[in-house]
């Protein structure tokens, strides 16, 4: 597992789901206070190429964002198997997901909407969502009660549909087989939290 602070790197395309008209994903994970994570991605596209979800009047939680052009992260802490799955669209609906572990015991988690902020720029797309996390199973402070060196391991991932309705799947590593975001395999980068005794 990669170890990084404030990262933000390259998403590779699942080689069974090529983007058409994508030139390339990025996407960063960093600590944004003591129980809130801040998430940054860029996608640069041609525009007459892929879909992007318009904003939407109703902003709020819902379900299936990933049928469509569609930010992702997984956030889980180390040598635990629970994990949460958040959500973001370009059209400000977010959702998020608690898993007791791998695609099990699946519940809807966060009570409080991320602040989500988007900025378009001809063939540059670039979300921000900050996600308080406090209560949850993966948050900062939950990491900072594991003995060692405290972290979270992340997997940051997107989905983008093109004008013919085909999904690309992009990841920081791609497990074999078919596109799995959930995977173990998946959460390949650990952010480090600041010490505390």
């Amino acid at each position: 597992m990669a170890t990084r602070d404030s990262s933000f790197v390259s998403l590779l395309p699942h080689p069974d789901y090529p983007g058409k008209g994508v030139r390339s994903v990025a996407a960063g994970a960093e600590l944004a206070g003591s129980e809130s994570l801040r998430f940054r991605y860029v996608l640069e596209a041609d525009p007459t190429l892929v879909r992007i979800p318009s904003r939407s009047a109703d902003a709020g939680r819902t379900d299936k964002l990933w049928a469509h052009t569609c930010f992702e992260a997984f956030v889980g802490l180390p040598e635990s198997p629970q994990y949460l799955e958040l959500n973001f669209s370009p059209s400000g609906q977010w959702a998020a997901y608690r898993f007791d572990s791998y695609r099990q015991g699946m519940v809807p988690a966060l009570d409080r909407a991320p602040r989500v902020a988007l900025r378009s720029s001809g063939e540059r797309l670039e979300l921000q969502a900050e996600v308080w996390l406090s209560g949850s199973p993966a948050s900062p402070g939950a990491a900072a009660q594991v003995r060692g060196c405290p972290r979270l391991r992340i997997a940051l991932s997107t989905v983008v549909e093109d004008r013919e309705g085909r999904l690309s799947y992009w990841a920081l590593r791609h497990p074999p087989g078919r596109p799995d975001f959930h995977h173990p395999e998946s959460f390949s980068l650990a952010l480090e939290l600041p010490f505390q005794p």
